[in-house]
């Protein structure tokens, strides 16, 4: 077969909790397993320090199960792991990749390509939909729980992966047209500059979201402080603060801390 007619084709995998995978973070998770090490692996694929970061915190949170885990001290002084069922994650990806590659091969290789009908409008608004990206740092996928009117707006809980909860406030007439109700699943996207982190635990309120859990990671900017808490069940929520806040509230690397939102941050999204 001539190269020029050669279909290749980019594999994404999306797991029964709705994570995605591609090509480049399967890659990454494959580095992962050789040096047990994130910058090292970041620099093989290649992907920036935070660009791999921030790759393994959506994987964690989207996926029925952590992929990588983070070990500190020991021996070695820590680094990064893959799990299991990132291993196992990683020989699916691969074995449908390859049978994916045939299938291209054979179609390639036959009249297929001369014969197919020249309007492939309803492929590219597949593609297009497959393909959309977003700016939410946060982005938690579940399954709503229940549907409460709120004297106005419809509280919609979503219980995520792991049993934790999280609330969101949207109008009667979202609800009616994404058909919102009991045992729909849905992403909840909450960018970082609407979550705040504090020491001690917010005050428990209908309106408000919270999640207890350790501060890994602080980076400071000039106009603000990107944070990272990481909860008791592995999830990562994304905070982007004021410095002079940050200081005044005393939080650091490895401190405890709650992160908040309001139900009112919270952007719902659904499958078609």
């Amino acid at each position: 077969m001539s190269s020029k007619h050669r279909l290749v084709g980019k594999l994404e995998f999306e797991t029964s909790a709705g994570a995605v995978l591609g090509d480049k973070r399967i890659r990454l998770l494959e580095a992962i397993a050789v040096h047990g090490s994130l910058n090292r692996a970041a620099k093989d694929v290649p992907l920036s320090y935070k660009a791999a970061w921030d790759a393994l915190d959506s994987m964690n949170n989207l996926a029925e199960e952590p992929l990588v885990v983070r070990v500190t001290g020991g021996r070695h002084g820590g680094g990064t792991q893959l799990t299991e069922h990132g291993r196992r994650m990683i020989a699916l990806y691969r074995a449908l990749e390859s049978s994916q590659q045939d299938v291209l091969d054979r179609v390639a290789s036959s009249q297929a390509l001369t014969e197919a009908p020249r309007d492939g409008a309803p492929l590219r608004a597949l593609l297009r939909r497959m393909s959309v990206k977003t700016s939410a740092r946060n982005q938690f996928f579940g399954t709503v729980v229940s549907v409460r009117d709120s004297g106005g707006m419809a509280d919609v809980r979503l219980r995520l992966d792991g049993g934790e909860e999280l609330t969101a406030s949207v109008t009667p007439e979202s609800v009616e047209t994404m058909a919102i109700a009991p045992g729909l699943q849905a992403y909840a996207l909450i960018k970082a500059p609407w979550v705040s982190l504090t020491q001690r635990a917010p005050g428990v309120s209908a309106a408000r979201n919270r999640f207890a859990g350790v501060v890994t990671a602080l980076q400071h900017g000039r106009q603000r402080t990107r944070l990272t808490l990481t909860t008791a069940s592995g999830r990562v929520i994304a905070a982007a603060m004021p410095e002079a806040l940050v200081t005044e509230r005393g939080l650091r690397r490895g401190g405890k801390a709650w992160a908040g939102f309001s139900t009112d941050s919270v952007i719902l999204a659904t499958f078609d």
